[in-house]
């Protein structure tokens, strides 16, 4: 061995216990530094439910209030901390279902798990007892209030917490509806007053029937010109009906177009970063472009659900009648037709996604009824129909109507509008029996 080669291997080593040496200093330093509960003002936005037996509290932490109370990142780490309080004045115990919040929530020692030092077991273990500590602990037993927090997987704009408490032969459920910053989109409850009272119109069900059958097959562009994607959907619900039933099955609002999202969206592109609210293109109904929009996604940005809603001035049995679209995205393709030069593809069977959304919001207990109406248009495989950017698309001609509430419904219960049958497509749900 040289000389040479000795000296840069010896070099190498003590570079090696230099870096070492740093880390075990500034880990040795490492401190974990909580400030108490009752000094941090979580509460002020906290919102409160009740009935007969119990009262329950919750509040969405932000990310000061995290910050300040647990004294590491949690909205990095793609966590929320949920915190819950409940007075049971029922004459048994009651258990917190955990994964009714979240199915997928995080442990305490998990969440310790993710934030740990480098050589510094001292505050490590401080953080594990810290977090269990201050978890949320069953049972709630009678005459008694427990409080504590659950970490749930982070959401951006609005949130619903779902709190469900199971006793012997009974279930309390409580339902809380949260506005978290950070995301510009638009909102059911933002388009409730979209018409002036005036404008509204309440209608019985073959008045509604015909005229939903009236409307447009399509979107169309800004200009009105060309037909777009088919309008095979329709919604009958107020936002308190809506909003519970998509954020239990996964929806989430799709941002407005603007730099914040556009980098966003480049960034999930690029590097697979998580983005559930990338935008979506502008489609026209009613010479203006969608009221809102939602997606689900499924694995990447190139692959996702998605559904375009414009609020209509018709009412039935009190609930709002949205008309919009859905389809699914398959991938990510290049097109002239975009001003990004990009656009996503969409599954040519749009039915199959008009269906998939019927079968998912099953599930969501909020479904009352469900049924078709005639006013797409029949296109097949063989002479199908494009939409905006050269898509093709087929489809049996009918839009799906979803009428849906606040309250639990099994499904089992769930009632069907007796209007028109896909009979041509296999996997339509069966409204013929």
């Amino acid at each position: 061995m040289t000389v040479k080669h000795t000296r840069t291997q010896i070099f190498l080593y003590l570079a090696f216990l230099l870096v070492i040496c740093g880390l075990i200093m500034l880990q040795g330093c490492a401190s974990f530094n909580p400030k108490p509960i009752d000094s941090v003002p979580f509460k002020e936005h906290a919102q409160t439910r009740k009935d007969s037996v119990m009262r329950v509290t919750c509040a969405i932490l932000t990310y000061e209030d995290s910050q300040a109370i647990f004294d590491i990142d949690l909205e990095h780490r793609w966590m929320q901390a949920v915190w819950i309080e409940v007075e049971n004045n029922d004459d048994r115990p009651y258990w917190l279902l955990s994964t009714m919040m979240d199915p997928n929530y995080f442990a305490p020692d998990e969440v310790a798990y993710s934030s740990r030092f480098f050589m510094s077991e001292k505050a490590n273990e401080k953080m594990v007892k810290y977090f269990r500590k201050l978890n949320f602990k069953n049972p709630i037993f009678p005459g008694t209030v427990r409080s504590g927090f659950i970490f749930v997987n982070q959401d951006e704009g609005d949130k619903e917490i779902n709190v469900e408490l199971l006793a012997h032969e009974r279930m309390e459920e409580f339902d809380f509806f949260f506005s978290v910053p950070g995301l510009r989109a638009h909102t059911f409850f933002d388009l409730e007053k979209h018409y002036p009272a005036e404008q509204i119109r309440e209608v019985e069900e073959e008045i509604l029937r015909l005229t939903l059958q009236k409307m447009p097959c399509c979107t169309t562009n800004k200009d009105g010109t060309i037909n777009g994607d088919p309008l095979n959907l329709v919604l009958i619900g107020n936002p308190r009906d809506l909003f519970p039933a998509f954020v239990r099955r996964g929806w989430h609002p799709a941002e407005e177009t603007y730099s914040g999202s556009i980098w966003k969206t480049i960034k999930s592109f690029l590097f697979g970063n998580r983005y559930r609210y990338s935008p979506v293109s502008p489609l026209y109904l009613f010479d203006r472009k969608q009221d809102i929009a939602l997606q689900k996604a499924r694995g990447t940005i190139h692959q996702r659900n998605h559904l375009r809603l414009w609020i209509t001035p018709l009412k039935f049995k009190g609930k709002h009648v949205w008309v919009g679209q859905v389809s699914r995205d398959i991938g990510i393709r290049f097109t002239t037709k975009s001003s990004d030069l990009v656009t996503h593809k969409i599954d040519p069977d749009v039915d199959e996604a008009r269906n998939g959304l019927a079968e998912d919001l099953l599930f969501s207990q909020g479904l009352v009824k469900v049924g078709y109406v005639k006013g797409v248009g029949l296109s097949t495989s063989d002479n199908p129909q494009k939409n905006l950017t050269d898509d093709t698309y087929f489809t049996d001609g009918l839009r799906l109507v979803l009428m849906l509430d606040r309250r639990s419904i099994p499904i089992r219960e769930v009632q069907f509008f007796h209007w028109d049958n896909p009979l041509s497509n296999a996997r339509a749900l069966d409204l013929t029996k």
